[in-house]
């Protein structure tokens, strides 16, 4: 059983001549790429979207025509530009193909293969997140950069494609999309808050922190014990006419003091880019966390000091989560429930 289904774009002079994808440069772009991830690529089904190669030049806007030009009801591939009619036969070829192999993962390089299976080509926001086609239902894809993009000027990018690659080998050992399980309180009373210390931050071993900020308006506070739970103290609400959620500066003031309290306490804490968060903390708000062990930021730069450090993409390389700055919010307010 063939577990990976490697997606390209569409052909170069190489592939045309030897009419296989993968063959130019870009493919051995491609071989050491996977050498690193420790992937054979004798074991990998290789595709394109387009098996033909964009005359006269190998841009793949050789493909597309303006919306009014087309019948089709496709997304565009970029801004402007839609596939013209005559080459979506093409991506009926590519569906077919996959669909008889079922791999457990497909890896689209590129912004094409994403747009072909998942109906969105934004690769820098997708990459690295594990997500299931839209045409092809079950079908999980994992998207990242085309080799050709590395060898374009963007050698830069070439371990962030690896570590990506890491993450496919794992995932490929299992066909279905595996989302973390947890609780996340949100919107909360002081009540609520008062009961979350006792219940979860109290009795835990470390504890997560991490805050947002406007201008110098600290938004939102977020704590989380565990993996499985976390919880979410805003300050601003922009819904409301005052701009603020608690209300009253009373209420604000006693939600303050729980934070305090829970920063204050001796349990060792994370951070992400905590130098930030705890000056801001200090500086603004006159708090000054305690026991601060370990900032993700800063081991995630121990381990790959070339790669980006923020945290939607440790999220890409080091957790299931889909792409969050993609995913609707829901609007619908949680309900913190409790056994009696």
């Amino acid at each position: 059983m063939t577990k990976i289904a490697l997606v390209g774009e569409a052909w170069g002079e190489a592939e045309e001549r030897e009419r296989a994808p993968f063959v130019g440069a870009a493919g051995y772009q491609l071989n050491s790429l996977l050498k690193d991830a420790g992937i054979p690529r004798y074991e990998c089904f290789l595709t394109n979207v387009f098996n033909l190669r964009p005359k006269p030049t190998n841009k793949i806007d050789n493909l597309c025509a303006k919306k009014a030009d087309v019948r089709h009801n496709l997304p565009a591939l970029r801004p402007g530009h839609y596939i013209r009619d005559e080459f979506l036969p093409e991506l009926d070829r590519l569906y077919r193909e996959i669909g008889a192999l079922r791999p457990n993962l497909v890896v689209a390089l590129g912004g094409t293969a994403s747009w072909a299976l998942l109906h969105d080509s934004r690769i820098t926001k997708l990459r690295g997140a594990v997500a299931t086609s839209t045409v092809l239902p079950g079908q999980k894809v994992l998207p990242t950069f085309h080799p050709s993009y590395i060898l374009q000027g963007s050698y830069d990018q070439r371990p962030v494609v690896v570590l990506d690659l890491l993450k496919a080998k794992r995932e490929a050992e299992f066909p279905e999309v595996r989302r973390p399980h947890r609780t996340i309180y949100i919107e909360p009373l002081l009540s609520e808050i008062e009961w979350f210390i006792n219940t979860f931050i109290m009795p835990s071993k470390c504890i997560s922190v991490d805050i947002e900020t406007v201008e110098r308006i600290i938004t939102c506070i977020g704590f989380s014990p565990s993996k499985e739970i976390a919880m979410v103290i805003p300050f601003r609400d922009l819904r409301k006419p005052s701009k603020t959620y608690w209300g009253s500066l009373d209420a604000e003031v006693k939600a303050w003091a729980l934070v305090r309290k829970i920063l204050d306490l001796p349990i060792p804490k994370v951070f992400q880019n905590g130098l930030y968060d705890m000056h801001f903390l200090w500086k603004i708000y006159g708090i000054r966390p305690r026991a601060v062990e370990h900032d993700t930021m800063l081991l995630h730069h121990a381990l790959q000091p070339e790669s980006q450090k923020s945290l939607d993409f440790l999220g890409s390389v080091y957790t299931d989560e889909a792409a969050w700055k993609l995913v609707m919010r829901s609007k619908n307010k949680s309900t913190i429930k409790r056994e009696e």
